[in-house]
This record gives C-alpha cells, structure tokens and sequence, in this order.
C-alpha cells in the first residue's frame, strides 16, 4: 500500500512567507516550508497496482499553467476538535477544473469517489485537541495574509509517509500544465 495525493507546489518565497506565520499555536504541528502545497485530490492508501494506473491515468489530465494567490486564513474544525489551519487560495475556476479532472482521473483508476467538498487551502500546521483561544488569536492576527500572484506550471503525484515528527512527502511523478 501506498499513501498518494495530487497537489501543486507553492513557490519557496511563498512558503517562506507562511512559514513565518507559523507560530502563536501550542502544541501545533507546523508544517516546513519544503511541505507546503495545495491538494488537488487526496487518494489515500491504495494498492501499488491501484497507484500504477492512477499515474497512467494523471498524465492524461490536461491544463494550462495556473496563476493562483493566497488569501485569508482559517482552521477545519471547531472548539477542542480544531483538527488544522490553513492559508485560503483565491477562487480560480481553472483550478476547480484541475481538481475535478483529477477527480476523475481517480475514478477512471478504480478509486471510489471523494465525498468532501473541494476547498483549496495549503495546511499550514495540524492540532489535536488545541485549546480554542490561541487558534482563534492567531486567525484573528492573520486573517488579512495577501500572497503575491504566483504562476504553476505542473502538478506532481506524491507519496505522503507518517513519522514521529509528521508526514514526509515525495514526489512520485510530475505533470506538465501545457
């Protein structure tokens, strides 16, 4: 098994930028700069098989490259249960598309399709069980974060590993927006 998803890097001086944000949470699990991205589709633990034709079946996906922002701040979860805060991204229908093709790609693999609602959002750091206060502080004290416009010319297919220390990513495969 295999734990995948599709995103799109941010560019470093972006990730920078939060990364200096990233303080203000007891006990937050902030997440390094070299982390940072925006899920296109999360796919879970899937058979090496499984993840073979879902790399087959994402590079028929098809986009140009993306001019995309960040914007404001919020947290999934509430009270006790706050489980992340992220960064926003700007609406942008084009990447509504990326990810419902995506989507599909996923499903064309064999994969059961994804109940959430897509938000596009770069997590900034996980929490378990925070106390409210600091986290609604700190999206108060950030809820006005602007990024530069920033330009993406690919998505990449990532393998995500647990450790005591947080999730590692690695690329596994990446896909050219033309």
């Amino acid at each position: 098994m295999i734990r995948l998803f599709a995103a799109l890097a941010i560019p470093f001086d972006i990730a920078e930028h939060l990364a200096g944000r990233q303080t203000g949470v007891p006990d937050a699990r902030w997440r390094p700069a070299e982390a940072l991205h925006i899920t296109l589709r999360f796919f879970g633990d899937i058979k090496e098989t499984v993840a073979e034709d879902l790399a087959s079946e994402l590079s028929r996906v098809a986009g140009a490259p993306l001019t995309l922002s960040l914007s404001g701040v919020g947290a999934f979860g509430e009270g006790a249960n706050i489980e992340a805060v992220w960064a926003g991204v700007e609406a942008n229908p084009r990447l509504d598309i990326l990810a419902g093709r995506c989507e599909a790609a996923a499903r064309r693999a064999g994969l059961a399709p994804d109940k959430r609602v897509y938000k596009p959002h770069v997590t900034l750091a996980y929490l378990r069980r925070p106390a409210p206060a600091p986290v609604i502080a700190w999206i108060q004290a950030n809820s006005l974060l602007k990024s530069p416009a920033f330009t993406v010319g690919s998505f990449g297919l990532y393998s995500s590993r647990r450790t005591s220390e947080g999730s590692r990513y690695q690329v596994e495969q990446i896909y050219r927006l033309v």
